[in-house]
Formats: structure tokens, C-alpha cells, sequence
């Protein structure tokens, strides 16, 4: 029992070489202790060995049919292999035995998130957190599921409850900044930020987020500091080099905005705002055969209004003036408010006949 004993100590402080040894040895003395092999299943759940995490709780329910702990973890190991259905069942068996065991709501709504029933996660978790209130786990993940129903001011005020109980988890606080920019609450996502950096200097994620607050602040040197931290870390993010580039951009940077936002349409060339910017960037750097080529593949990509005017603003400055008219009248049919596109539809028309 000693050895029992020490395995599950182990276990909870995650040292689970050590606890697998302890509850190993454990096991030989006593095969017939069904604890023994339910604590053995989690601790390779844990360590990501899902086969022998099922074979350890099929074990434990053989030798006690009634064993909580061991269908809770049946349900993690079939969670581990993307077996919800199979999952919930076992969970379902586990809270038949002990219905107050918050930790089992926990692990049901993660698995009914995995397999996207938001609505029944989020009664998981409620579940888990009524039973046991300083649950800060609960709390962080209920937050989760709330944004991604899109109830931002819910996720916030579950969010802070967790900080509350753990004020210095970084997920929580970055999970809170990154719903606060969802909101459009720049001010606030960037203090929690700046707070999150002051506790974790090492901290990566929220680049994005602060970014985005930057740049809806005007503070555009910020936003390419962030940007710049944000491609660091993913170096293949089309979007973080998009948006860099128009920052860039809009601090007169062009050379340096047509180097990172030809990276962002190689990264993605599906982009109609990436083939966009570039050819603004062009223009800029007076490539206007370059900005025309990428004028027209926004345009393929996304015939809008503004598109199709950006390609007949580059074709006037190449005094292709009958093409230029031609853009521009569908640009204003599909936007017929727009009073610049009808403006410089005459000034292609007046062009047009100046030169005949």
C-alpha cells in the first residue's frame, strides 16, 4: 500500500517516471488492486501512451466493475484517440459511481469542445465549477468556449474569476487580453499585456492581439514592433506579414513594405488584400508595370469596387486612359455611391479626348 501511496504523491506533483515506478512495483505486489491500475492509466494518459492507458483502466474496471477513477480514465484514453463518443459514455459511468466528482465535469467538457458542442462544454463546465467554485481550470475554459460562441463580455468576467484565483497564470491573463481586443477594447487588452510581459518577460503569444490594438490606435511604430515579434515566432504567417506590410506602408516605409508583402503573397497568393497592398507598395516605389500585375490579381481574386479602382488608378498613371475608363466604370457600377470613381471616370473621359 506504501508504494500505492508514493505513486499517487508522485502523480499529482507530475513526476511520473518516478510514480510509474512506485505504482509498477505497486501493482506486482498487489495485481488484484484495482487503484493501483487506474492510477497507472492516468499517469500514461499524462505521458501520452494512450494504448496502455486504456489497457491499465480496462484492467482496473475488470477487477471492480464500480470503479470510478477507472472509467473516468477509460474516458481519457479514448479521449486521447479522438473517441469522444466513446469518451462521454465512460465519463457518463464514472459520474453514475461519484456524481460530485468536479474533475469528471472538467474532462467532459473538454472532450465536448474537441468534438465542437460548445453549448454542452460550457454545461460541463458549469457543472464542474458548481461543484467545486474555485475550480480556476473551469473557469479559464469556460472563458474559452465563451468567446468562441462569440459571448465576449461572459468569457471576460470568467477570465478575471480566474485571475482572481490564480493571478499569476500567464494562459489566463493572455486568454483575457486576446478576448479584451475581440471586443475592441484596445486600451484594456494592452494593459493586460503589459502586465502579462512584466510577470513572464519570456512570454510569446499576444503579438497578434497588440498588433491589431496598435494599429486601431495609430500607433503604427508599436504595431511593427509587435508584428516583428509575431513573425519571429511564425515564421509562415501570411496575415502577420500582410498587416506588417501595411504598416509599413502607412510610415512611409515602402521599400521595406514590397519585401515583406511579396513574402506575405508568396505565403499566401490567395490573398486579395496582399496582392492589393503589394501594389500599392509598387506604385509607391514607381514599379507601376509590377503594381499593375498585382492590381489585377486582386482583382481576380476579389472584383470589387475598390480593387477595380486601385487597377484604373495605376493605369491613368501609365496614360492608358480607355482601360483606365473601363475599370472605373465597373467600379462605380459596383459601388455606385462612391463619388471619387465617377470623378475620375470624367478625367479618363477628358484624357481620352485630349490625346486624339
Amino acid at each position: 500500500m506504501a508504494l500505492f501511496v508514493l505513486g499517487t504523491v508522485l502523480r499529482r506533483e507530475e513526476r511520473f517516471d518516478e510514480s510509474y515506478d512506485a505504482l509498477a512495483d505497486s501493482a506486482h505486489l498487489m495485481p488484484e488492486f484495482a487503484e493501483t491500475h487506474a492510477e497507472l492509466s492516468y499517469n500514461f494518459y499524462r505521458t501520452n501512451d494512450s494504448d496502455n492507458a486504456l489497457a491499465e483502466a480496462r484492467t482496473a474496471l475488470s477487477i471492480d466493475p464500480g470503479n470510478a477513477a477507472g472509467y473516468r480514465f477509460l474516458g481519457l484514453a479514448h479521449y486521447a484517440d479522438g473517441r469522444y463518443e466513446a469518451a462521454l459514455n465512460a465519463f457518463e459511468k464514472s459520474l453514475e459511481r461519484a456524481p460530485d466528482n468536479a474533475d469528471v465535469y472538467f474532462d467532459m467538457g473538454i472532450t465536448q469542445r474537441d468534438k465542437g458542442d460548445m453549448p454542452q462544454a460550457a454545461i460541463a463546465y458549469r457543472h464542474a465549477l458548481a461543484l467545486r467554485p474555485d475550480f480556476w481550470e473551469a473557469h479559464t475554459n469556460l472563458g474559452v468556449v465563451l468567446r468562441d460562441e462569440g459571448k465576449l463580455d461572459e468569457a471576460v468576467a470568467e477570465y478575471r474569476t480566474a485571475l482572481k484565483l490564480k493571478p499569476d497564470e500567464p494562459s489566463v491573463r493572455s486568454n483575457l487580453g486576446n478576448t479584451l481586443c475581440d471586443k475592441e477594447d484596445f486600451d484594456k487588452a494592452i494593459a493586460e499585456f503589459k502586465t502579462l510581459y512584466q510577470q513572464m518577460p519570456d512570454w510569446e503569444g499576444g503579438h497578434n492581439c497588440l498588433a491589431r490594438a496598435y494599429m486601431a490606435k495609430r500607433d503604427y511604430p508599436a504595431a511593427i514592433h509587435e508584428l516583428r515579434a509575431a513573425i519571429e515566432q511564425n515564421p509562415a504567417g501570411a496575415a502577420e506579414y500582410r498587416v506588417l506590410g501595411q504598416a509599413l506602408l502607412l510610415t512611409g516605409q515602402d521599400e521595406e513594405a514590397v519585401t515583406v508583402l511579396r513574402k506575405a503573397v508568396e505565403l499566401n497568393p490567395e490573398s486579395a488584400l496582399g496582392h492589393h497592398y503589394l501594389g500599392t507598395a509598387l506604385v509607391n516605389t514607381q514599379d507601376m508595370a509590377g503594381a499593375e500585375k498585382e492590381f489585377r490579381e486582386a482583382v481576380r481574386l476579389q472584383p470589387s469596387g475598390q480593387n477595380h479602382y486601385s487597377l484604373a488608378a495605376c493605369l491613368m498613371a501609365l496614360n492608358r486612359y480607355e482601360e483606365a475608363l473601363g475599370e472605373l466604370e465597373i467600379a462605380s457600377r459596383l459601388d455606385p455611391k462612391e463619388s471619387l470613381y465617377r470623378s475620375r471616370m470624367q478625367e479618363a473621359a477628358r484624357m481620352i479626348t485630349n490625346t486624339k
